[in-house]
């Protein structure tokens, strides 16, 4: 519902005594009361009545000031009536008074009284610029003064503003430029309740107008927001953070070519130290191409493999293990197609069994998992310490943490950078494989560390209100 749909909702639970008709109040007050009929347009309470604005309120248009006229003669005068034109009142129903013209005191011009409303009646605002005056005023012939008599200005005011005004009204509109006469406005009828009600009326709407222009406030982030990132919202920011745009460069963290180097020196220590084996997926893969490139990244980021910044890339048993009742949980891609690791519904492998597989492929807290069967490409970080074992269709990504924040890393595999990559070098048709080759195949970005960090705290900022959007 738009902020305008919710203030026209409002002014019709007022208008139909749903605001307010917890408490019935005797007709207080002496009107001249008009006969509908079957004709009435709209519902209102038993008790209310109807009555005719013309009936309710002095009318009448201003005075019409060749513009000529206006400037030689009445522009920049000290002393007078402040002259309101259409323009003076605005959409938002404020009207602005210092617009430097004035006229006489004794000039004989049309006045529209401190607190009397003003509506535009004629041209392209004809219905939509609406004020109530704080001081008497001169005021131009496209403009109506209502000064209700028995009925309070202010719930005069609000009628005005109701969508179901503006449909009687916009139902007599004439002529090329569009107009109601005076004439036919005197006629448009008004639900009139008690003054009490009225009264009632206004404090509720007036209560509530507030909170619709916080809405409103929220609404115009919202429309911002979808101009920003159009279509699919979490894949555009995820695409806008791969390509820096985000969050600002900082020169001072350093360049994605300083950390590439930092990973590779840190896995040749690992090599060295024989804490992990040579691998032709994750050592001196070379660089992407121009050619691959999709398109521009900061320069201080660098554009790498996803295998060469990995300290181990694997997969799970590829044979089908002999399952137990009990024993160590044994994870396929269905305990984590969700984007997370879920460890209630696993099946189990006996406790030597898991030994020898996971002597090969053993995922520690912090790793990355990524399936890669059937559901292909959906990443979930190892958030817990209770051994497991995997199979074939979960690949095991392991990393530097003293490099590449684990959050960086989940969401660039979530990413349309990647999920296009996995979508296209997936093999078959009906169980998909995105083998471990094109895995490390994979073309990603490589930031600095602490704007990986920054980026993951703007993320978590914009991705919760994309849930609270849906």
């Amino acid at each position: 519902m738009t902020p305008q749909e919710l203030r026209y909702s409002i002014f019709s639970h007022a208008l139909s005594g749903a605001l307010t008709t917890d408490i019935v109040s005797p007709f207080d007050i002496k009107i001249r009361e008009i006969d509908l009929g079957d004709n009435a347009p709209f519902e209102i309470p038993e008790h209310w009545k109807w009555s005719a604005l013309g009936l309710l309120c002095e009318m009448y248009t201003g005075n019409s000031i060749p513009e000529s006229v206006k400037k030689a003669k009445y522009e920049g005068l000290k002393n007078g009536y402040d002259y309101i034109g259409t323009k003076d009142v605005s959409f938002e129903h404020t009207i602005a008074y210092e617009n430097g013209i004035r006229i006489p005191f004794d000039e004989g011009f049309k006045l529209a009284y401190k607190g009397s409303v003003l509506m535009c009646i004629e041209g392209g605002s004809a219905g939509r610029k609406i004020g109530i005056l704080d001081r008497d005023v001169c005021f131009g012939n496209k403009l109506c003064m209502f000064y209700p008599d028995v009925i309070l200005n202010s719930y005069l005011y609000y009628y005005l503003q109701s969508f179901e005004f503006k449909a009687l009204f916009n139902g007599m509109m004439t002529g090329i430029i569009g107009g109601v006469s005076i004439k036919k406005l005197k006629e448009i009828p008004i639900p009139v309740p008690p003054l009490a009600e009225q009264k009632r009326i206004v404090a509720k709407i007036e209560e509530l107008l507030p909170l619709i222009d916080r809405y409103e406030q929220a609404w115009s982030r919202l429309e911002d927001f979808n101009k920003r990132f159009p279509g699919d919202m979490q894949k555009s920011i995820l695409q806008m953070a791969l390509q820096g745009k985000l969050v600002e460069q900082r020169p001072e963290e350093g360049t994605g070519e300083e950390l590439y180097l930092q990973i590779q020196r840190e896995k040749q220590a690992l090599i060295n130290a024989g804490k992990i084996k040579r691998d032709r997926r994750t050592d001196e893969m070379g660089m992407p191409s121009d050619d691959d490139i999709p398109f521009e990244i900061p320069e201080t980021w660098k554009w790498v493999y996803l295998g060469s910044i990995l300290n181990k890339l694997t997969d799970g048993t590829h044979k089908t293990p002999k399952y137990s009742t009990s024993g160590v949980k044994f994870v396929s891609v269905k305990d984590m197609s969700s984007g997370f690791l879920s460890l209630s519904n696993t099946k189990y492998i006996t406790a030597s069994e898991h030994e020898e597989l996971y002597a090969r492929c053993d995922p520690v807290r912090g790793d990355m998992l990524l399936s890669k069967v059937g559901t292909t490409g959906v990443p979930a970080i190892v958030d817990t310490d209770e051994p497991f074992s995997l199979f074939v269709s979960v690949a095991l990504l392991k990393y530097s943490h003293d490099c590449i924040d684990e959050a960086f890393l989940y969401y660039l595999l979530k990413s349309p950078l990647v999920q296009m990559q996995a979508t296209e070098n997936t093999r078959g048709v009906g169980n998909k494989n995105w083998v471990l080759d094109a895995i490390a195949k994979t073309i990603v970005v490589l930031p600095p560390l602490a704007e990986q960090k920054r980026i993951i705290a703007r993320l978590e900022e914009l991705l919760p209100l994309c849930e609270r959007l849906k």
